[in-house]
């Protein structure tokens, strides 16, 4: 069966390496907070000006002046900075961010992304999603492998207007993890119960299955 949201984050923190900094986008990402994995220093950092968050408050910690990108209440760990927004980019454009997971609304078999806007619809702006894909060293995008309507979300071409062209790196979704190579999605990973013919059946773009496919760790 598909995993939810929550052990979508949790698969994605074990992509962690200690000292990594770190920004996590706006929905699933910012559950990786809560899961990062002990005995590792992790330095998660937040357009809005922020270095060294924690996981999400509880209700006894909740300080409404302490917020990030997505204008969630957050965490401080000891240590932590900060910092107005132009320096935030700064460290964001000049490379030193190692890893940033983004979710999307679409991804392409060569790593493009489409995580900003739906023609039509409202929407406030790309925030610093132009940025963060134009110079992590690493992407890593967190979704859902199907849209409401059950079409997929893993494409020959994105067909919503790019965020990035050929930036991500890996994709984990509630049925898969999968590289992006240069031939296609490679599958490395199936969620528990669910098939490679439901997993292939889903993805609309190439799907490249090499050998027996083993079940996440979460």
């Amino acid at each position: 069966m598909a995993i939810d949201k929550y052990a979508i984050a949790k698969r994605i923190a074990r992509e962690l390496k200690d000292g990594m900094y770190v920004n996590l986008g706006i929905g699933i990402p910012t559950l990786v907070a809560n899961f990062i994995p002990n005995g590792i220093s992790i330095m998660l950092q937040s357009e809005n000006g922020m270095l060294g968050m924690g996981p999400y408050p509880v209700e006894k910690e909740i300080d409404a002046d302490l917020i990030n990108a997505g204008k969630e209440t957050v965490t401080i760990l000891p240590g932590g900075a900060f910092f107005d927004s132009a320096e935030s980019f700064g460290m964001i454009r000049a490379g030193k961010v190692d890893l940033t997971v983004l979710g999307a609304m679409e991804v392409s078999e060569n790593g493009d992304i489409a995580n900003w806007k739906i023609p039509g619809k409202m929407v406030k702006g790309m925030g610093g999603a132009m940025d963060l894909v134009a110079s992590a060293r690493n992407i890593i995008v967190a979704m859902m492998h199907t849209n409401p309507k059950g079409e997929s979300k893993l494409l020959p071409a994105c067909q919503l207007p790019l965020t990035g062209v050929k930036c991500v790196k890996k994709v984990v979704t509630d049925l898969a993890v999968l590289d992006i190579t240069s031939n296609g999605f490679k599958l490395l990973e199936r969620a528990p119960g669910v098939t490679v013919d439901e997993i292939r059946s889903k993805t609309a773009g190439k799907l490249i299955v090499e050998g027996e496919i083993p079940e996440m760790k979460i």
